[in-house]
């Protein structure tokens, strides 16, 4: 039950944040979807961190992994939005933005989860 509690808080915070941003920068079907991309990136770099961080440490981190992984960076990313939008796209003929938004999502996701990773392996950023 504790592993529950702990996905459903972070969860529910990362979510509130997306659609903050969403907010912030809201999708009108023709242009680039900055919101949902940016959130992408950062939930990226942060579960890079964050795995990192527990390896570096050598920890278990039930709590971080359940709060903070699981939860708020599940809650805060959105790979169904991603996918919504990038069809919104084409559908509305914007095929070209749709192929730079999807390979960059998909580049920059990967490259800032290897980032985040990559800053806190041993011998670097001391935390």
């Amino acid at each position: 039950m504790t592993a529950f509690f702990w996905v459903m808080i972070g969860g529910a915070l990362g979510a509130a944040l997306r659609f903050g941003m969403g907010r912030l920068l809201p999708f009108q079907g023709q242009h680039f979807p900055w919101a949902t991309f940016w959130v992408n990136g950062i939930g990226c770099l942060l579960i890079g961190l964050l795995i990192g961080y527990l390896e570096k440490k050598s920890i278990r981190g039930d709590i971080i992994r359940w709060l903070w992984i699981s939860g708020f960076c599940g809650g805060f990313t959105t790979f169904s939005a991603f996918s919504l939008e990038t069809i919104t796209l084409f559908q509305n003929d914007r095929g070209a933005i749709a192929v730079i938004y999807a390979l960059t999502s998909v580049g920059t996701g990967l490259l800032l989860t290897w980032t985040g990773w990559w800053m806190m392996r041993p011998g670097s950023i001391n935390f």
